[in-house]
């Protein structure tokens, strides 16, 4: 019996919708990168991407457990001398709710050509409303802690 390996025509990617309230942050960003790389299919290849198009709505209430809120920060740097930035979590939600689930996705994701055309496939939106309602998205239950 031959092992089958699927090919980049052959991939079916549907559309789901997850709500991001209430939920923790770093437990639905594994959950979303697995519905970004396909692994939750049987036709799973590491080198295709065969995974579906995702959209979070509700940034803006996403949650971080203990002292996080207050203690997580984010850094970059502008390659310039004296380009080193940090931004706390509070500040970065107040500004952008979208950027914080998308950079704990980005991290979960490959570090490669690969992995940035999977992170183009995720729509994040702060508020309830999405302009995907055309694709038909599925509705996605993020499955429960415990």
């Amino acid at each position: 019996m031959k092992t089958y390996a699927q090919k980049a025509s052959e991939v079916q990617r549907d559309w789901y919708v997850i709500d991001a309230t209430n939920q923790t942050l770093g437990r639905l960003a594994t959950q979303i990168a697995t519905l970004l790389r396909g692994k939750h299919k049987p036709t799973f290849s590491p080198y295709i991407d065969g995974g579906d198009f995702v959209i979070v709505v509700n940034a803006e209430r996403i949650r971080l457990t203990g002292k996080k809120p207050e203690q997580k920060m984010y850094y970059r740097h502008s390659n310039y001398p004296g380009g080193f930035k940090a931004v706390s979590f509070k500040q970065l939600m107040a500004k952008h709710p979208e950027r914080v689930l998308r950079f704990a996705v980005k991290g979960m994701l490959p570090k490669t050509r690969l992995g940035r055309r999977q992170l183009t496939k995720l729509k994040i939106y702060a508020g309830p409303k999405h302009p995907h309602a055309a694709q038909q998205p599925k509705v996605y239950q993020p499955r429960p802690r415990g």
